[in-house]
């Protein structure tokens, strides 16, 4: 077997149910401490109820966390790295970061911590954290930012000073899979400093605590056993009582060195001076380490945690390896333990170089750094995976709130509404620490890339935010745990319509019809949830509340309005559009194959036409978001004694409407005639919605047709303000606010009060929506992703006769493909190596760009300065920013003749989503 099929033959036999390579994965978290899972308080203080400072002695409720972390799927077993450089005052077991009231721009992570490398099946992962040798600056950390302003930057780990001189270690934690069982553990430590340096590393296996909740089994033990020349453990979880229960599990040390056992149990005592269910306590190894408490760990070698104790003296400029294996293989195995450590490892490291050719164009191949990015953005979304466990109906109990209490008796608690909520399964995060948590519209664009490299795991994410358990009864797909009925854009039925592509490609038939059924129906239920919930007149004009968009508008658009009323929000009313739109491409692609569907294509048909009309009227009248004036769409506030106006805020907004554009073959369309005939006299009988829109009955390129919200005056006019670099095209993407607000901020006055909407490029400047988001000026890689593709669609259709000028004043005309391309690029660039060496991403932080060991890691955040490209927000959010690795893999793909291809579906799809086949076109 070849290397490249390795790991796609791993990926079947798991899709199959013949291995479970899947089993163990990076499914710990980052922060359990903090999250609203583990938050019992009265008033909902999620953050002060369950502190840093106290994760190290209290166990957790719902899950883990730890540095480096691994666990089986269901997290009864974890394993994760602890290090002590003899100098912190704690043992550094797991990421520290600011709560939210601590930090000047809300939550932040202060660590530097890298995903380099990982398989789809983590046959092959890799992680750097970056450890100071000197005392790690919590106070320092906390202190400092609490004292700077909103108009300050955040003061980051760098700015410590800890990392001067070189003084830290870089600690790389490997992981290979000899079996899916079997999982061998490299940890190289590299003394950076120019000193010789002492480190505690302390590999560490526990056992989450479910032993003390009801109905959680018995307790299960790690216990110590007789192994040839190393340290050797069994774990052992065996309960027929709990359907959860593991095989028996071996860790197995390359060394004979001291086991540490405790329990993972909470250290009462210290924390609330109460009384301890053990002797041992979840801090016990950081006891005996960090205060030399020798009576803390248990000398009878058994708990529920423990850790091999490596004490390392690093000599400066060199590197020590610790080894370790967990395996279901028994003691007095042959081979021996590490016998074949360094050849498995070998080969597992071959099979993902030779994976990650076949996802990555030659072009790029030919390009290191530019490959380097698309592999660690999708390494980092991989990484990201996490085990979550919510019974809401168990949780709600657990606060007063379950059972058939009337709602006059019941405590105000969170997600009240949501206790039919059953999640227990493994799920694709936006990060590991500011985010432990799955939020449904990110969830969807993280299907795209991760598509790319396993496109059974996207299409299980999606179709796990429909199951009974996740979606609302009343059709609500949920948004985060944060409040689970906050509202999201409707983006989910995109991400069907784009892995069904991604695996019709892939499969080579005619695709997973099955999937895109199941998809389809419970759709259906979220489209009407919409219909009836969020169009409140009837009039086909949507709300929808902030649709994750947080501060952009000019009032928090999640809470009542200060001027009574309502809004009629532009980005609602288009993203309603475009639903509509993907859920008739989604009905043509099954009506094709089951003419039983073709009934729907009509219903979202209309639907979408609807939709349109209500929104893309002339534009002369106040109420309509359209402003002809301006060519550019609005919200419109609706106030209580009947009359509306315009919200003049520039912003993506206004730019959705580009996105809600479906473009289909003719031939796709000769296959649906009663469709085509119901079409057609539906478009006779409503001449005051076709007047507007761009319909499909007139044909573009390769008589393909296309139904979009504007037609070609409409897009000329959006785009030149798009592209206008004065305005929204910024070095580094589309900014989320026009920067014509710098000068002129866009004021509402009410009631003696003014409303204001700035261009704020960088950190918000306000505390809206806690302060750590802004949309008011940043760039946005889920808006930039969107309006990417939709100008590869639009390009699709009108071809090379319709050309615009970019930049706007420039007197340079493209092509809309040219214009992708652009911003592709400019998009790319934020994460790439420029002239002098920076990676804009980076700021200003010259140790990413002079320093080697710095230079070659990529960190990909939540958003960024819509001027420098600075990262900002969350620093491990690759999430929906991992969208750069289908950017960086379609810019160097597509080509005119691929687009404009006659008859060219197959050829669309194949250069959008895939490879290898696109290649295969090529030659």
């Amino acid at each position: 077997m070849s290397s490249e099929a390795a790991e796609r033959r791993r990926l079947d036999d798991t899709h199959a149910g013949l291995a479970a390579w899947k089993k163990w994965g990076p499914y710990l978290s980052e922060r359990q401490w903090g999250t609203v899972r583990e938050d019992y308080s009265d008033n909902g203080d999620a953050w002060n109820y369950f502190t840093h400072d106290q994760a190290r002695s209290r166990a957790y409720r719902w899950g883990e966390d730890g540095l480096a972390g691994i666990s089986d799927d269901h997290q009864i077993l974890c394993f994760a790295l602890a290090l002590w450089n003899g100098r912190d005052p704690i043992l550094k077991e797991r990421a520290f970061g600011l709560a939210n009231s601590e930090g000047n721009h809300g939550e932040d992570v202060k660590e530097c911590y890298f995903y380099l490398d990982s398989t789809p099946t983590h046959s092959y992962m890799k992680y750097l954290y970056k450890y100071p040798q000197a005392a790690y600056p919590y106070n320092d950390l906390v202190a400092t930012n609490r004292g700077r302003g909103r108009d300050q930057p955040e003061y980051e780990l760098l700015d410590t000073g800890v990392f001067d001189d070189d003084r830290y270690f870089d600690v790389f934690v490997e992981y290979a899979k000899a079996a899916p069982d079997d999982l061998l553990v490299r940890i190289t430590a590299f003394n950076r400093g120019a000193d010789a340096a002492p480190l505690h590393l302390l590999p560490t296996l526990w056992f989450r605590n479910t032993w003390s909740q009801p109905g959680g089994g018995s307790k299960p033990v790690i216990e110590r056993v007789a192994a040839t020349g190393a340290a050797a453990v069994r774990a052992r979880h065996t309960d027929p009582l709990f359907l959860e229960s593991l095989a028996d599990y071996h860790l197995f040390c390359d060394a004979d060195v001291p086991l540490l056992f405790t329990e993972n149990e909470t250290n009462n005592a210290r924390l609330f001076g109460g009384t301890n269910a053990s002797s041992f306590v979840k801090d016990g190894i950081h006891a005996f380490v960090v205060q030399g408490d020798a009576g803390a760990v248990n000398p009878a070698g058994q708990g529920t945690k423990v850790a091999a104790h490596h004490r390392l003296l690093v000599a400066p400029g060199q590197s020590q390896v610790v080894r370790l294996r967990l395996t279901t293989r028994q003691p007095g195995a042959s081979p021996a333990p590490f016998d074949d450590f360094d050849a498995v490892f070998a080969s597992r490291l071959e099979e993902a170089d030779a994976f990650y050719a076949s996802v990555t164009p030659p072009a790029v191949r030919d390009d290191p750094d530019r490959a380097r990015v698309l592999r660690q953005a999708l390494a980092g979304m991989l990484w990201t995976k996490q085990y979550f466990y919510y019974d809401l109906d168990l949780w709600l109990d657990e606060h007063g709130a379950g059972g058939q209490l009337p709602p006059s008796e019941r405590r105000r608690v969170r997600n009240i509404e949501w206790g039919h909520m059953f999640n227990d399964d493994i799920i694709s995060m936006p990060d590991k620490w500011e985010y432990p948590w799955y939020a449904a519209w990110d969830l969807a664009f993280h299907m795209i890339p991760l598509g790319m490299v396993d496109p059974d795991f996207a299409k299980q994410q999606l179709d796990l935010m429909l199951r009974n358990d996740y979606l609302h009864p009343n059709g609500q797909l949920p948004a985060y745990e944060w409040n689970f009925g906050d509202v999201n854009p409707p983006v989910h039925a995109w991400a069907t319509m784009q892995l069904f592509l991604i695996d019709k490609e892939r499969r080579g038939d005619n695709g997973d019809i099955e999937f895109l059924k199941y998809a389809f129906s419970k759709l259906l239920i979220n489209f009407t949830w919409w219909v009836n919930r969020k169009d409140r007149t009837g009039a086909n004009v949507f709300e929808g509340g902030f649709l994750g968009l947080d501060n952009i508008g000019v009032f928090d658009r999640s809470a009542p309005l200060p001027t009574g009323g309502y809004l009629d929000q532009a980005d609602g009313t288009a993203w309603m559009v475009f639903f509509s739109q993907q859920m008739l491409r989604i009905a043509v692609e099954l009506a094709v194959a089951e003419p039983l569907y073709e009934e729907f294509v009509e219903k979202f048909f209309n639907h979408t036409m609807f939709i349109a009309g209500a929104m893309d009227r002339v534009g002369e009248r106040q109420d309509d978001m359209w402003d002809e004036e301006d060519g550019f769409f609005y919200d419109v506030l609706r106030l209580p004694d009947g009359s509306a106006t315009r919200l003049k805020v520039r912003s993506i907004v206004g730019l959705l409407p580009l996105a809600a554009a479906a473009v289909f073959e003719q031939d796709t369309i000769d296959r649906l005639p009663r469709f085509r005939d119901r079409a057609r006299q539906f478009m006779a009988r409503h001449p005051e919605l076709v007047a507007h829109a761009h319909l499909p009955n007139e044909p573009g390129v390769a008589e393909r047709r296309m139904l979009a919200i504007v037609g070609k005056d409409k897009l000329r006019r959006i785009l030149a303000r798009m592209l206008d670099e004065d305005e929204f095209f910024g070095p580094h993407g589309i900014r989320a606010l026009s920067r014509v607000h710098l000068e002129h901020p866009y004021v509402f006055e009410h009631a003696g009060q003014s409303y204001r909407v700035a261009y704020v490029p960088g950190d918000s400047d306000s505390g809206m929506f806690g302060g750590n988001s802004n949309w008011r000026g940043p760039v946005w890689m889920p808006i930039n992703f969107l309006l990417y593709t939709s100008l590869l669609r639009l390009y699709a259709y009108f071809g090379e006769d319709f050309k615009v000028e970019c930049p706007t004043g420039s007197g340079q005309m493209m092509t809309l493909l040219e214009v992708a391309k652009e911003l592709g690029e400019r998009l790319c660039r934020l994460f790439l190596r420029g002239q002098e060496g920076q990676r804009p991403a980076h700021g200003p932080a010259r140790k990413f760009r002079d320093d080697p060991h710095w230079r070659d890691l990529v960190l990909f955040y939540e958003y960024f300065h819509g001027d420098s490209g600075a990262g900002i927000g969350a620093s491990h959010q690759t999430g929906w920013t991992g969208c750069i690795a289908r950017i960086i893999q379609i810019n160097a793909l597509l080509t005119k003749e691929l687009l404009l291809m006659p008859g060219a579906e197959a050829q669309v799809a194949r250069a959008l989503h895939g490879v290898a086949s696109v290649e295969r076109t090529a030659r």
